[in-house]
């Protein structure tokens, strides 16, 4: 199959910001192992069956239809004359992976409601359409959450899962062919409504933004698969979402215009191994517009100027989609990055196979230490909301944990939760816990991160809609003692006898105060047996050749058709980083970074995902002060312990609520404290990823 031609330009305009890197078509290789990787997505039932895709248009059809019937009644009821009753109208819009045409088996339907001017959200849209629907025998699960940042309403229709969002503009009469891209449609509109129809304009936009549709689908739902398979889907955690992964992809197909979804992979993985973060990636140039809203722009914007990993939505108003990144989730990213090059890069010269790309990632064998989190709520529907406040929260313990260690001790959050399935109302998160990188071995430091855990908790039980039986644990556990239930069918994997490493970091835990010698002697034996024999450990190789695999020099017609050479796309993607926002952004911080993150609003801000409950919350003047001095009351040893501690982070539970008073008092001075002390490990020979 020769070259596509030259096809990186819609209605005569240049798409993306910068020329492509590269205009050279698919060899025979591409074609060939493109084929392979669509076939290695089918047999990992990531496609819907005709039967399934029939069914979800016969239920947006339906959906569709209820609205417009709720619309009318909500006209009468507003004393319209007959002739404006008759013109009443709603319309249905989709966005997200439905409308972008990479969703799955099961997967939500992301939907908008178009509304007129006279229908209002409360009262008519979570009132009056609400009633209509739970009336309805083919709608089950009903779950509106008006409160949250983009206001919705969850619910299945013929089985169907859909996210109903609501959009009310300034029309008094919708029409049929109403596009929702022209800027107008955001006139006299509310907050709400702009956050609503944003995401339908963002999926569009990208829609208009890439050269070659079929591709980028592939591409993307290839990238996808991916992220979750490695632990890296998911925004609220600090990772990326469905839109962020959209908009990196699309980038990618606007500088390789030409290229199969074989190459475009593997250009995902080495253009952004080299992107020097935080310049932004933007599929367009950014519009002012003439409506006044905020746009994303460093060199004005304060805030905008702490965000990591900036990816710009296209559609005014440009912001930001992965405002949650923070320093750890962005270090783990790029690890992943890197990861992924080398891998493609070994699969050219030793024609292997996808199915090394996307093995999961295996959390709970990657580190020694963890932080295990429990909660539970009185009911499901209790549950539902505390789960989803606690997850947004993940990110403050791993922002605060760094910034309390002085980024000496590093956090991995696992995106997902965990359940033993016999109680409902109760799941379990875990984040990893290791030493950073590159610190000397010899330089032996300790913290006391109690008081960092209290602070996490009293945050989160801060929460404006909580309730009786909410409750918050967090244990320190190690490796050894995770709980089976987080394993697949709750069995533990056996543990190797001997561990061959080549590179790593370990975090050894000792609880040195509150126990005896004989205490102290076997936890120090039980160490140590772990330590030399049994640590499963994960090492993100920084080569080839940490993987067992010796990587020469590859010419671009191994790799699958580029006219440039290595060198020139590396100057090209060099080129693309040097525009007007990088000498404006700087890396945020420590306290800084996380003062601006508690006074912003942490609701979610991704195009089409909600969490009920989540408003804008900020530091108290005490908790301020006692952070500030948190950064001055290191000792010599770096021992971080203010006053003695606020309680211990070992078993037994340590779900006790303890007011800011304590922190003085000498009762807490008795208590264990948790010490982490750093150790090195040898250098991985296999690959344990």
């Amino acid at each position: 199959m020769g070259s596509q031609g030259f096809n990186y330009q819609n209605n005569g305009q240049r798409l993306g910001i910068t020329e492509p890197i590269s205009l050279g078509g698919p060899s025979e290789y591409d074609v060939i192992k493109t084929n392979e990787l669509e076939q290695f997505l089918a047999d990992a039932g990531l496609y819907e069956s005709h039967e399934e895709a029939i069914s979800r248009e016969e239920v947006l059809g339906r959906l569709d239809q209820i609205v417009k019937i709720w619309v009318k009644k909500v006209s009468r009821a507003r004393g319209l004359n007959e002739q404006l009753v008759q013109e009443a109208n709603a319309k249905i819009f989709t966005f997200g992976s439905y409308r972008l045409g990479v969703h799955g088996p099961g997967a939500d339907i992301d939907t908008l409601c178009v509304g007129p001017r006279y229908a209002d959200r409360l009262e008519d849209f979570f009132g009056e359409l609400k009633r209509m629907l739970i009336e309805m025998p083919d709608v089950t699960d009903m779950h509106p959450v008006p409160d949250a940042h983009v206001p919705v309403m969850n619910f299945k229709l013929n089985g169907v899962s859909i996210d109903l969002l609501y959009a009310k503009i300034s029309l008094w009469v919708i029409p049929e062919d109403l596009d929702i891209s022209q800027d107008s449609i955001l006139q006299n509109a509310d907050e709400q409504t702009v956050r609503s129809l944003n995401g339908c304009r963002v999926t569009d936009q990208i829609l208009r933004l890439v050269p070659n549709i079929q591709s980028f689908r592939t591409t993307l739902r290839c990238m996808r698969f991916w992220a979750t398979r490695r632990g890296v889907y998911s925004n609220v955690t600090g990772f990326l979402g469905g839109i962020n992964w959209a908009l990196l992809v699309a980038r990618i197909c606007q500088l390789y215009p030409n290229a199969l979804p074989n190459m475009l992979v593997s250009r995902f993985f080495r253009v952004y191994t080299q992107w020097r973060w935080p310049n932004p990636v933007m599929l367009c140039a950014i519009k002012e517009g003439s409506l006044g809203l905020p746009i994303w722009d460093p060199r004005r914007n304060h805030k905008d100027k702490f965000h990591l990993m900036p990816i710009i939505t296209p559609a005014y108003p440009s912001m930001n989609s992965s405002y949650n990144v923070s320093s750890s989730t962005l270090r783990i990213m790029t690890d992943e990055f890197k990861r992924g090059h080398d891998i493609c890069e070994a699969m050219v010269l030793n024609n292997g196979s996808w199915v090394e790309l996307f093995e999961p990632y295996r959390f709970f064998e990657a580190y020694k230490n963890y932080l295990q989190i429990d909660i539970g709520a009185e009911n499901d529907d209790d549950m539902l909301n505390w789960k989803g406040w606690v997850k947004s929260r993940l990110r403050y313990i791993v922002l605060k944990i760094e910034r309390d260690t002085f980024k000496m001790l590093q956090c991995h959050p696992h995106p997902g939760d965990f359940s033993d399935g016999s109680n409902p109302s109760h799941c379990s998160y875990f984040l990893g816990l290791q030493r950073k990188e590159n610190v000397p071995v010899n330089d032996a430091k300790k913290f006391d991160i109690r008081l960092t855990i209290a602070e996490f908790k009293d945050n989160v039980r801060s929460y404006s809609l909580w309730k009786p039986g909410m409750n918050i644990n967090v244990t320190h556990i190690k490796c050894r003692d995770i709980p089976a239930f987080v394993f697949p069918g709750g069995i533990r994997p056996s543990r190797p006898t001997r561990v061959s490493v080549d590179s790593g970091t370990s975090v050894d835990v000792n609880v040195v105060d509150g126990f005896n010698d004989d205490t102290r002697k076997r936890k120090r034996d039980d160490d140590d047996v772990l330590t030399k024999s049994t640590v499963p450990r994960l090492v993100i190789a920084d080569g080839l050749e940490n993987n067992g695999v010796s990587v020469g020099k590859v010419n671009n017609d191994e790799i699958g058709g580029p006219v440039t050479s290595r060198d020139a796309e590396k100057l090209a993607t060099e080129k693309l980083m040097s525009g007007p926002y990088e000498s404006e952004q700087r890396v945020p911080q420590d306290f800084e970074e996380l003062e601006e993150l508690d006074n912003s609003n942490i609701q979610n801000r991704y195009i089409g995902e909600t969490t009920k409950g989540i408003d804008v919350e900020s530091f108290t003047t005490k908790e301020v002060a006692t952070s500030k001095m948190m950064k001055n009351a290191s000792d010599t040893s770096s021992c971080l312990q203010l006053n003695g501690s606020l309680e211990e982070l070992e078993p037994p539970e340590l779900d006790l609520p303890l007011p800011r008073a304590i922190h003085s008092t000498a009762a807490s001075q008795n208590k264990p404290i948790l010490r982490f002390s750093f150790t090195s490990l040898p250098k991985a020979t296999g690959n344990s990823s």
